[in-house]
């Protein structure tokens, strides 16, 4: 097997995740389904602020949590069942008190290929009213500490 392409990233050191497209991913058109596409930004995400120490635990500990609140995806370029891919996130804005933002690139392994660039916002939330609220200091921490310049933030 020939060894795959250098990857030419849209920021610096992302958090990645591998991905290998799965029959049931796809759709009628045979290319991986938009609804996965979102599956997949999601898994990504979660698996970077678990890896920074914001676990479900400490969102429970505090009663706090970020919620999407809007969702950007550009879909560039199909993948189909087989694909092996590498989905790339940042930390790309943090307000310091409610927002953030992160953006998200999907790269084909075998050419380097971008099939996918997107962006998501996020805001505090308290878990039991589900109302915007303030993010704890932990969080605030946390965001700040993985904030990378550079990205699309949240004006876009």
């Amino acid at each position: 097997m020939s060894e795959s392409p250098a990857f030419v990233w849209d920021l610096p050191n992302p958090f990645t995740l591998d991905i290998t497209v799965r029959p049931d991913d796809t759709d009628r058109l045979g290319h991986a389904n938009n609804v996965v596409y979102v599956r997949w930004l999601e898994d990504v995400s979660w698996a970077h602020i678990e890896s920074l120490g914001m676990t479900w635990a400490l969102h429970e500990q505090t009663g706090k949590a970020m919620a999407i609140t809007r969702t950007e995806v550009d879909y560039l370029a199909s993948a189909n069942a087989g694909d092996e891919l590498v989905l790339g996130t940042w930390l790309t804005d943090w307000d310091g008190r409610f927002r953030s933002a992160r953006q998200f690139q999907l790269v084909r392994r075998i050419d380097g290929k971008t099939l996918l660039r997107g962006l998501s916002t996020h805001a505090c939330v308290d878990l039991k009213s589900q109302r915007p609220a303030r993010a704890p200091k932990e969080f605030a921490e946390i965001l700040s500490g993985a904030r990378v310049s550079g990205g699309r933030g949240l004006g876009g």
